[in-house]
C-alpha cells in the first residue's frame, strides 16, 4: 500500500484525481484511450475506480509524464507487461486458455483452406 492512498474498495473520480494530481477530464479521456481502464458506475452515474484501476492510472501517468511516452507507446509497454490485455476479472485463466485454443483451431482451418486453393 502506497503512503497517502486510503485502503478502500472504491474511489470516486474526484478522489482518484486528487490522489494522482490529474484532472477528472484527463481520467475520462484515458478511459477512451486505454480500453482496460473502465471503472464501474454507480446508479447515479458516478465513476467508481477499484484499487487495481487506481494503480493502472498511476502506471499510465508514470509512462506518459515521467518516461515521456506517447499514448500509443504507453499502450505497447502495458501490453508487453501483460497489463491491459484482458481486464482484471474479465476472463479466468481457463477461459483465456479456451480462447487461445479456439484461435489455434481457426488458424489451422484457415491454413488448410489456403493450401487447398
Amino acid at each position: 500500500m502506497e503512503a497517502g492512498i486510503p485502503d478502500k474498495l472504491f474511489y470516486k473520480i474526484g478522489e482518484v484525481a486528487r490522489l494522482t494530481s490529474l484532472r477528472p477530464s484527463v481520467l475520462r479521456y484515458w478511459e477512451t484511450e486505454f480500453s482496460y481502464l473502465q471503472p464501474q458506475k454507480s446508479r447515479s452515474g458516478q465513476r467508481l475506480y477499484t484499487r487495481n484501476e487506481l494503480d493502472l492510472v498511476l502506471e499510465i501517468k508514470r509512462l506518459l509524464y515521467a518516461e515521456k511516452l506517447t499514448i500509443e507507446g504507453a499502450r505497447r509497454v502495458m501490453a508487453k507487461r501483460g497489463k491491459g490485455r484482458v481486464p482484471p476479472g474479465f476472463a479466468s485463466e481457463q477461459s483465456t486458455a479456451n480462447i487461445l485454443q479456439v484461435i489455434k483451431e481457426v488458424k489451422d482451418d484457415l491454413i488448410k483452406i489456403r493450401d487447398s486453393l
